[in-house]
């Protein structure tokens, strides 16, 4: 069985919970709107990471879009994904990757629905949710190729 860590919008908040809620993942995905480089650096220190660039990181040396496959699964990550109205250019990227999940941050609200046959999934913000919302983000399990999310909320 392989567990990934998925997580968005801390917009440089770092509260113990976090750390200590990805411990023992297998891999980390980061869907962008990070705050400080180094908390990547910090991930990193807790298991292999993949982060993308939010709307609010500036600079930072990421990509706006990264694919990666853990445990037999692909992941496309991007920050902003509206998964009923996919933009022309995300509609023909996902024909082409063909991933398994879609990992998206942007609107701090939890998120997970299958739609022709791709797991969307946005873990809400880990320190800012939106609306009646609390803070979240999810611990995903692969066992045999079977996908299961699981919501944390703080």
């Amino acid at each position: 069985m392989t567990t990934v860590g998925i997580l968005s919008d801390n917009h440089g908040g770092w509260p113990p919970h976090i750390a200590e809620s990805l411990a023992g993942a297998d891999a980390i995905i980061h869907a962008g709107d990070i705050g400080p480089y180094k908390l990547v650096l910090d991930m990193e220190g807790i298991a292999p990471t993949t982060a993308v660039l939010g709307n609010t990181d500036g600079d930072m040396p990421l990509d706006e879009t990264a694919v990666v496959t853990i445990g037999e699964r692909k992941f496309l990550v991007q920050h902003i994904v509206n998964p009923h109205r996919l933009q022309a250019s995300l509609r023909e990227r996902l024909k082409h990757v063909k991933p398994h999940v879609v990992v998206f941050g942007h609107t701090h609200h939890p998120f997970c629905e299958t739609l022709d046959g791709v797991l969307f999934l946005n873990p809400g913000s880990v320190t800012q949710p939106r609306g009646s919302y609390r803070p979240s983000m999810v611990r995903l399990t692969i066992d045999h190729g079977k996908i299961t999310p699981k919501f944390i909320e703080f």
